[in-house]
């Protein structure tokens, strides 16, 4: 049923068809996807298409917190802990060939960027890698993640999660399961109802944390929500980020909000009760 023939002509010109439809499964009847649900309008896919739009908005810049403060927090115990190019060295590495690949894209990253503080390093100061600090403004989430994941030393490791109140054997996976959603928020891709393929490994600690993850669905975008919102309140207390996301949640369809990941009592759990 279309309520508003004009609206939906608009949004089917400016939205492909293929884009829309996944939108459209859980107002079909099981097993047909062809078929829909009695009563079922337009308006109801275009509502679950818009909240995924906002919520990918919320996403992207949550993400963005976060990497920003992981930029600084590696740059700095790096440089500390290790030295200023120690993240050149196979010693640096827990596996050499990943690192070695992590290197490839950096000096990719570096070559392309027109950065002035890059070029100073690089063409005035002839050095073939610039300190860990410039290298933290020109590497991407993805790449920075993957740096943080392969410290071999778990003290350095351990001071870049403590900023974080994590434990050191999951920060780096953390911290690449959010690289991967940024890219698909980026990108405008659906995070509503999608399926990761590298989920993160869980934190177990703090308590609050734990226990507002959702483990037996840990391949929806509901665990990064709660992560991001643990990790924003580490960078910034007080941000309004995390409360905006739990409003956002309260405007789906209590029963869709499965297909997010989400448990049933995903509002009283420890980090969204306590905002």
């Amino acid at each position: 049923m279309i309520n508003d023939e004009s609206t939906a002509i608009r949004v089917l010109e400016h939205h492909n068809y293929y884009r829309l439809s996944v939108y459209r499964l859980p107002f079909t009847l099981p097993g047909d996807a062809d078929q829909f649900l009695p009563g079922t309008t337009f308006e109801q896919i275009w509502g679950l298409y818009q909240f995924d739009q906002t919520l990918r908005a919320l996403v992207w810049s949550g993400c963005e917190r976060v990497e920003i403060s992981l930029r600084a927090r590696w740059a700095y115990e790096v440089a500390h802990g290790l030295g200023p190019v120690a993240y050149t060295r196979p010693t640096y590495a827990q596996n050499v060939s990943r690192h070695n690949e992590s290197l490839k894209r950096l000096r990719d990253e570096l070559q392309r960027s027109s950065e002035e503080f890059v070029k100073h390093h690089t063409v005035t100061l002839g050095q073939e890698w610039p300190p860990s600090w410039v290298v933290a403004e020109v590497a991407t989430f993805g790449t920075i993640s993957m740096l943080v994941k392969n410290i071999r030393d778990p003290l350095v490791r351990q001071r870049i999660a403590t900023s974080y109140h994590l434990d050191e054997r999951v920060v780096g996976s953390v911290m690449h399961h959010l690289s991967v959603v940024r890219n698909f928020a980026a990108h405008h891709s659906r995070l509503w109802n999608r399926i990761f393929v590298n989920p993160p490994r869980l934190p177990r600690t703090p308590r609050a944390l734990s226990l507002s993850t959702a483990p037996e669905s840990p391949r929806n975008i509901y665990n990064t929500l709660v992560l991001l919102a643990h990790l924003i309140q580490c960078v910034q207390p007080g941000d309004p980020w995390p409360r905006a996301v739990r409003d956002h949640l309260h405007t789906l369809d209590p029963a869709l909000l499965p297909r997010l990941g989400a448990p049933g009592d995903w509002s009283t759990r420890p980090i969204w009760a306590a905002l």
